[in-house]
């Protein structure tokens, strides 16, 4: 089974790219691969700009790199209360060329932030949507106040209840 999971974030120390790796490495006999939204770069998203140079490379490589999938690991981040303005343009460039950019692929959608919100708005916006981009939402979980409950050194959760939700909704996929 191969196992694409990501943080929709380009910060290179998002605890949302943490939490998808950990998540994703639960699946028994996967091979995982871990994307970093920085590697699909795209101009900031605009019909003029899409007159001007067609489909975005970025955008085309990151549809490639999901249609490799058998399932999908997504940890969305949250910036006021809604996703990256990064991920959310590469989202938009990605949807110009294929509305069903995750092409009915079985997924488990992951949120997280430092605080007790554990970005569940952006959880239930992205849940919600999923259906219209071709989503197929299998289990979600929210994980709030992210370093009190993940060691950043081992990678993993630390929190019972939490590992057991993260490990019920792997069993989804």
């Amino acid at each position: 089974m191969k196992v694409i999971a990501f943080g929709a974030s380009t910060s290179s120390t998002s605890i949302n790219k943490a939490l998808a790796t950990y998540a994703a490495s639960l699946i028994e006999g996967a091979d995982v691969e871990v994307l970093d939204l920085t590697q699909f770069d795209v101009p900031l998203f605009s019909e003029d700009k899409e007159k001007e140079i067609g489909q975005a490379e970025g955008a085309k490589a990151f549809l490639e790199a999901i249609q490799q999938a058998d399932a999908l690991v997504i940890s969305f981040a949250e910036h006021n209360g809604h996703h990256p303005a990064a991920y959310k343009n590469l989202f938009d460039w990605a949807t110009r060329i294929d509305r069903e950019v995750f092409k009915g692929i079985p997924a488990l959608y992951l949120a997280t932030s430092p605080g007790p919100g554990g970005a569940s708005n952006v959880l239930a916006a992205a849940t919600n949507s999923a259906p219209y981009f071709g989503g197929n939402v299998k289990a979600s979980v929210s994980v709030p106040s992210f370093y009190d409950v993940f060691d950043l050194e081992t990678g993993k959760l630390t929190d019972s209840a939490l590992i057991d939700k993260v490990e019920s909704a792997i069993k989804q996929l």
